[in-house]
């Protein structure tokens, strides 16, 4: 049933590529329902988009599929103030609007300002192998946890400006809302607050706890999150006073082409925005990509020859694990998209997963070839909302591969990974692995 696609449940045991690949053979352009769950009432449904040159359309023509009109997420927001709520965000902006905003962050991004924070990524990526390896010449480890969760939070700290203390507060929030269709993750709580600064311990006065039923409150909402806009209020105040060398502080300082600045709700969105996002993809796509290595051993060996195939290789590791899976727009107006008649209002879903399998684009899409040229892929999105952090994102998982491969050595399976229940992010919650130095050539 088509409706698979739509239920978290599904993904827990891995994404269905051979129903992708079925449908976009048959229907590329695929009607999907949207049946109620204990938590969520039934939806009016949506088109799920799944060919590669359909998705870059979709995303390459905000006048026609809007960010703004429903938000990006495929579920309607429940009310129409949480509606209103996601429309401040720049991730559910049209332009001009998310125009405004994305060139403040990229003026922000300052030449000085990246080059600090990849001398700091290499440092971090060493210190985490370091951590791990403990000098030991084998061992194992939960790679999701032990080795992927703590560099795109320490990089995020740099960025944010946000104490280093506090960085578990980013796993948490970003657990809360991404994973909010898993209970494993819905109420994430590994932050310390006896070790976290003081803006940590007055924004978690307002932490939201679960109800009698055990059910916390939605996440996607500002009502669900008021300990993170409470921090990001603070921190935004505390910049204004005593700016830093962070490129937040050096955000807040922009002047925008009309002469105004960043509003403080403005930067407590990009917070969320930097906090959740910023984390959860690549907090997916590292251990994704190591999977694509534990089932490829050959691949592992390539990359310990020969160095320099490290940024194709990265490549087509996310295009082979692609971590966030769809994005909705909304229809402005009729139209057709292939042989699908769509109604202005409708919801439009791309499948950036079947779109990095599409078999038009991707010679062998199921292989993992590390040489692949060209690549394509769409795993940071496209068009006007390309993913802002997606250099940063290779640099990070540049350096950490590099330092796993050249000092954990070998790579295998300890046991199932675990994946999160979730229809958005291709979640791996845990990656049990074996690592083994190499004594030799050949291992």
């Amino acid at each position: 049933m088509i409706e698979q696609l739509f239920d978290p449940s599904t993904y827990v045991a891995g994404v269905p590529f051979e129903m992708l690949a079925r449908l976009r053979r048959e229907q590329p352009v695929v009607w999907v329902e949207e049946p109620g769950t204990a938590n969520s009432p039934a939806g009016p449904g949506f088109w799920l988009v799944l060919r590669h040159t359909d998705v870059q359309s979709v995303m390459n023509r905000p006048e026609i599929f809007s960010s703004w009109l429903g938000g990006t997420q495929t579920r309607d927001p429940a009310t129409p103030e949480a509606l209103r709520y996601v429309r401040r965000m720049m991730l559910n902006m049209d332009p001009p609007e998310h125009t405004r905003l994305r060139r403040l962050l990229t003026r922000s991004f300052t030449p000085r300002a990246v080059a600090q924070l990849e001398v700091r990524i290499q440092g971090h990526a060493a210190a985490i192998v370091d951590r791990v390896t403990a000098g030991a010449s084998s061992g194992r480890c939960d790679f999701a946890r032990d080795v992927a969760a703590d560099l795109p939070l320490l990089t995020l700290a740099e960025i944010l400006g946000v104490p280093a203390e506090d960085r578990m507060l980013l796993f948490d929030w970003s657990n809360r809302v991404i994973g909010y269709q898993d209970p494993d993750y819905a109420s994430s709580a590994a932050f310390d607050l006896t070790t976290g600064s003081g803006l940590a311990r007055e924004a978690l006065k307002l932490r939201p706890t679960a109800a009698a039923d055990g059910a916390m409150p939605d996440p996607r909402t500002r009502e669900g999150m008021p300990d993170l806009y409470a921090y990001a209020h603070l921190l935004a105040e505390e910049k204004r006073r005593r700016p830093g060398q962070d490129i937040m502080s050096v955000l807040l300082a922009e002047v925008d082409d009309d002469g105004g600045r960043l509003s403080i709700e403005e930067f407590e969105n990009l917070f969320w925005l930097f906090a959740v996002a910023g984390n959860e993809t690549l907090r997916n796509g590292i251990p994704g990509a190591c999977i694509g290595l534990l089932e490829h051993p050959a691949a592992q060996d390539d990359l310990r020859a020969d160095p320099t195939l490290m940024p194709s290789a990265i490549e087509e590791l996310l295009r082979w694990w692609t971590p966030v899976m769809t994005f909705r727009r909304t229809a402005t107006a009729d139209l057709r998209l292939g042989e699908a008649a769509i109604r202005a209002g409708q919801k439009v879903v791309v499948s950036f997963t079947s779109a990095n399998r599409d078999e038009t684009v991707f010679a062998d899409p199921d292989r993992l070839d590390l040489r692949r040229q060209p690549n394509p892929h769409l795993a940071f999105g496209y068009g006007p909302h390309f993913c802002l952090g997606a250099q940063l994102a290779r640099v990070q998982m540049r350096a950490l591969f590099a330092e796993v491969l050249a000092r954990m050595g070998r790579l295998a399976c300890d046991g199932r990974p675990a994946f999160l229940r979730s229809n958005f992010q291709r979640g791996v919650k845990r990656l049990p692995i074996t690592w083994s130095c190499l004594t030799g050539p050949g291992g």
